[in-house]
């Protein structure tokens, strides 16, 4: 199915991708997935002294780690582009010029210091509207241009029609919101330095590329009634708004470093999921249906509708995003989760070259005793830790040694588990059956007998299952740690 929804996400490249910029971003993408439409990834880059190409690549980073495909945009083109406002100075100059050919627009010469009289004098006598006075919106032409060619600086204004009444925006998410157009003044479009301002480029760039839906934080609202100015004096279709909430930390204010990570790669740093990591952006200000909480991308992407979307601000809580990712973790196949973060895992740790050294049902057995014990996937590397050492590498606790090897008895534990398991076939059954009767041999609590086998084995307290870890690391080497684990015994 396609349709004619077109929608955008256009972060500014002056820093890192933001948990709130990333949830925009999500939006957008589900909701055109949802309808068959197209996602437009589009950089906002007017800012000179903060947009960086550096900045840039991190934003298109976190896009892709996130798994936010886009149909146009930058390393994708696409027929609308080129898809970065620095890019597209002369699309601006052009769309003012025709603005100010039809009279829509004006050059205005007043200073900083004229515009500060204005606005004091204003002020002063009480005026009710306090913005831009008009000055030069109805100088001569001629006139205009004979200052122009003289050099002196200036700035395009918009011309907001006197007559304009309310600036009604039928919101997806807000509802109806009334803007005043008495209040609006005759904003700047283009600067003296011949670049164009946000309200100006962002609307030219929206109004070109066909959007339909402008779905971003409402923090741009205030915006909206200038912009729809724009749309207007364009000729160009206003799009629908949707504005979302903000995201607020647990305190009530505004999500910021104090409340921990805030960019996407830091959450990515630190092992969490993508899928896991969408989906509990998505539900900041989204439901599904109100009770589901784990919403998988597919269901995402189908199912996502601004009807769902919440006006009121969300609150971010860490406790949550570490549920969800433990149940994505938790629901995975051991196959899924050998693929996807074992294996990935333990070849960044240098422990494996990828699966060839072992085979399948080896890795399947790892993976089943690995994902259980990992809530995020660096887990994996303590878990198998023991099992890729060797008698002669692995590291003891020393808190560990004390309490289940440096005690009165324990070289004997060590004696008779090596006699029993001399024999023993090489599966956890098999182990298990060979050590069970040793607490009753040696009239010893069976905690004490299993934790002093496990240090041994382990060199911890803490580690997976004693027998199905014992399988993994293979008979020789269990017999030799043994051996060396009896130097350490009493």
């Amino acid at each position: 199915m396609s349709s004619d929804v077109r929608v955008r996400f256009a972060p500014s490249p002056t820093g890192k991708l933001h948990i709130g910029g990333a949830r925009t971003a999500i939006y957008n993408w589900a909701f055109a997935r949802a309808n068959g439409g197209t996602f437009i990834l589009r950089i906002d880059d007017t800012d000179p002294t903060r947009s960086t190409d550096e900045n840039t690549q991190i934003i298109l980073r976190a896009m892709r780690w996130l798994g936010l495909d886009w149909d146009e945009g930058p390393e994708v083109g696409g027929e609308h582009g080129p898809y970065a406002q620095t890019e597209r100075l002369d699309l601006y100059r052009a769309a003012a010029q025709k603005l100010w050919d039809e009279g829509r627009a004006y050059p205005c010469f007043c200073t900083p210091e004229k515009l500060a009289e204005d606005r004091a004098a204003a002020q002063a006598r009480k005026d009710p509207f306090q913005g831009y006075q008009r000055t030069c919106r109805n100088i001569d032409p001629a006139e205009a241009r004979a200052r122009i060619d003289a050099g002196e600086p200036y700035v395009l204004r918009i011309k907001v029609p006197e007559d304009r009444g309310d600036v009604v925006i039928h919101d997806a998410v807000h509802g109806e919101v009334t803007f005043n157009a008495r209040e609006l003044d005759d904003f700047v479009i283009f600067r003296s330095d011949g670049t164009p301002t946000y309200n100006f480029a962002t609307v030219v760039d929206d109004a070109m590329m066909g959007i339909t839906h402008v779905i971003r934080g409402d923090d741009h609202l205030s915006n909206t009634p200038r912009q729809v100015m724009v749309y207007e004096a364009l000729g160009a279709p206003v799009p629908t708004f949707a504005h979302i909430s903000m995201i607020l930390g647990a305190d009530g204010k505004k999500l910021s470093k104090r409340h921990g990570a805030t960019s996407v790669e830091e959450y990515r740093d630190q092992g969490y999921l993508p899928d896991a990591f969408v989906n509990y952006l998505a539900l900041l200000g989204w439901s599904l249906d109100g009770e589901t909480t784990i919403v998988p991308r597919d269901v995402l992407a189908s199912k996502f509708s601004l009807d769902h979307v919440s006006k009121n601000p969300a609150t971010f809580d860490p406790k949550k995003l570490d549920w969800i990712q433990a149940e994505y973790i938790r629901t995975m196949t051991d196959k899924e989760f050998a693929d996807k973060i074992m294996v990935p895992e333990l070849h960044e740790a240098g422990m494996i070259e990828g699966n060839l050294e072992y085979d399948e049902a080896w890795i399947d057995a790892l993976a089943a005793i690995a994902k259980p014990r990992t809530k995020f996937p660096a887990d994996v590397v303590t878990v198998a830790s023991p099992i890729f050492a060797t008698a002669e590498t692995l590291e003891y606790d020393e808190k560990s040694v004390a309490k289940g090897l440096a005690k009165e008895g324990m070289g004997a534990i060590l004696d008779e588990a090596e006699v029993a398991l001399a024999d023993a076939e090489w599966t956890p059954e098999a182990i298990d059956a060979a050590l069970e009767p040793l607490p009753e041999k040696l009239d010893l609590k069976k905690r004490i007998v299993f934790q002093a086998v496990r240090v041994a084995i382990c060199g911890n307290l803490v580690s997976a299952p004693l027998s199905d870890t014992m399988a993994l690391i293979g008979r020789e080497d269990c017999m030799a740690r043994i051996a060396r684990a009896k130097t350490m015994a009493l």
